[in-house]
């Protein structure tokens, strides 16, 4: 059994500098689970490492997908495991490094056994999303399982949707189904996990949302306003910018909003990996 050294924490905690610095040290190759940086063309918005970063080591799963191709976290643990096996029969280590706790899961343990759904119950939440709109899902879903309803991106309909799916076609949480899907891997993972003090974590995150207006997030995501309907879109640091560019709110409220976004998401985050 061999061991893989993973890089977790929030955003903007310093996670691509510490992967890099370990990689170079070891002679590594870093294989990201970060979800959002799969895209290519999502580069500001998602913090992607710059192209010095890249230069200073073996990079994975970085801008490899075009922005409209679905892509589950199936897919990825599939392709990561592939992916992971290849760099170690080269007799190189891996550092993993992101923020999306579910696929560092997946490579870690598999996923878990959720049950179907059934098309009634699919349907059900739909109808409720169109005419009530994502927050009576994000209510409905408190209700029904309060643990996960703490943890997941409440703003993305997707992952609100699909959780509230499993509750009402089961009649229990989903957050019990977590975990159940465990397999056995040829490594372990050993982590490290980057914290900061709360106060400052907001600052740099603040400062951040800042340095990316500057470098030109603004256009990024102007070019990319024909794919706003993609999965991919509706990440923090690019939803926020709909309501902008549609006219109903000012730049300034929609930078507000990333910034806020962004805390909170840092904050899932943070539950996340103490929990794990």
């Amino acid at each position: 059994m061999y061991t893989l050294t993973a890089i977790t924490g929030p955003t903007a905690s310093g996670k691509t500098a510490r992967a890099i610095e370990i990689a170079r040290a070891r002679g590594a190759e870093i294989v990201s689970f970060d979800s959002r940086q799969f895209y290519r063309g999502m580069d500001i918005g998602t913090a992607k490492p710059s192209a010095e970063e890249l230069a200073a080591a073996p990079h994975h799963f970085i801008g490899h997908l075009p922005i409209d191709a679905p892509y589950s976290v199936g897919d990825y643990e599939r392709d990561a495991l592939a992916c992971i096996a290849q760099i170690h029969a080269r007799g190189r280590e891996v550092v993993l490094v992101g923020g999306s706790g579910l696929y560092l899961e997946a490579i870690e343990h598999g996923l878990d056994h959720i049950p179907d759904v059934s098309p009634q119950v699919r349907e059900q939440v739909a109808k409720l999303e169109k005419h009530e709109g994502l927050e009576a899902l994000q209510r409905l879903l408190a209700e029904k399982d309060p643990v996960y309803y703490r943890q997941v991106d409440l703003k993305n309909p997707r992952r609100v949707a699909r959780a509230l799916e499993v509750c009402l076609s089961s009649g229990q949480p989903y957050s019990s189904f977590r975990g159940t899907g465990r397999v056995e891997r040829p490594f372990r993972v050993e982590r490290i996990n980057l914290e900061l003090p709360r106060a400052e974590l907001y600052a740099r995150i603040d400062a951040r949302v800042d340095r990316m207006m500057e470098q030109g997030l603004l256009r990024e995501v102007e070019s990319l306003l024909p794919y706003r309907h993609c999965n991919a879109m509706q990440s923090v640091g690019y939803r926020e910018f709909f309501d902008y560019f549609d006219g109903r709110i000012s730049l300034e409220q929609a930078v507000e909003l990333v910034k806020q976004h962004t805390r909170n998401y840092a904050k899932r985050q943070i539950t996340w990996f103490a929990h794990r």
